[in-house]
């Protein structure tokens, strides 16, 4: 209610609020809400320049706006395989994966399991490669006591209904890079520096104050929530671990899962079937 008599439904001081308590809880300089994480991921390898020619390194067991980010750009996805326990992305094949083309890697934090990032950011560092963050399934997860979003220079997050916290419909970039901060808040905003002043071509990509107040409320509740998830899946993993054909969730000493899902590998001919 407080939203609709400020009459700012978008733009308004409930939507910076929002992003610098989204910004202090990921632990990060900036945070730009956005109207989606498929947008996070667009505007994020938009704002570091990828386009036609180069070559984006993407888990080949992800969601699928993780590759199609890349390709609305021009770039083309190069797929690399998964680590089979934690289902992110294995390092080893990123390294073998990275050509003179490749101008960023996207780790996805799949189910709420951070991907290994230390090796990651290191090649990243001596190959001049961007690493992007798709958190999408992951708010409040930690790798080595960081929280996820804060390792790449930029990070997608999804408040979509079956995440962590949600806004409805809504994402968010996390980064600590002022000029890729500052060319995502013009390009979410048709390009508007000023009243009526447009300095680049830009779209609608906002998120709304209706949408950040219900953020607000979500996030005051969000390591409960996290917490909650972890204890059910301590649960399952009681009840669930007796039986030889299903293999459980990991969690590796270096990670903080949030179970965004608590998903099985099932084995054996027919077994999925018979279970289901």
């Amino acid at each position: 209610m407080e939203v609709l008599r400020s009459g700012m439904l978008a733009f308004g001081r409930v939507g910076e609020e929002f992003e610098r308590r989204f910004a202090e809880f990921t632990g990060v300089k900036h945070v730009v809400a956005v109207s989606n994480s498929t947008v996070a991921l667009y505007l994020s390898l938009k704002a570091l320049g990828v386009g036609p020619g180069d070559e984006v390194v993407v888990p080949d067991f992800t969601f699928v706006a993780t590759a199609s980010a890349a390709m609305l750009l021009g770039a083309t996805p190069v797929l690399v395989d998964i680590d089979p326990e934690t289902y992110t992305v294995d390092p080893a094949e990123v390294e073998r994966a990275v050509s003179e083309r490749t101008k960023a890697v996207i780790p996805v934090h799949l189910y709420g399991h951070p991907a290994d990032l230390e090796p990651l950011v290191k090649l990243g560092s001596e190959r001049g490669l961007h690493v992007v963050e798709d958190c999408a399934q992951a708010i409040g997860a930690e790798y080595r006591g960081r929280r996820v979003g804060s390792f790449g220079v930029a990070a997608a997050f999804s408040f979509y209904p079956t995440k962590n916290m949600t806004t409805g419909e809504g994402g968010a970039v996390a980064t600590n890079d002022d000029g890729v901060a500052n060319a995502i808040r013009l390009l979410r905003n048709h390009g508007q520096r000023g009243r009526y002043y447009h300095v680049v071509l830009g779209w609608n990509f906002r998120m709304t104050d209706i949408q950040a107040a219900l953020g607000l409320s979500q996030l005051r509740k969000l390591e409960y929530m996290n917490e909650r998830r972890r204890e059910l899946a301590r649960v399952y993993r009681e009840e669930l671990e007796a039986l030889p054909q299903l293999r459980l969730p990991e969690e590796k000493p270096w990670a903080k899962h949030v179970y965004s899902l608590y998903t099985v590998w099932v084995e054996g001919e027919g077994t999925r079937d018979r279970l289901a």
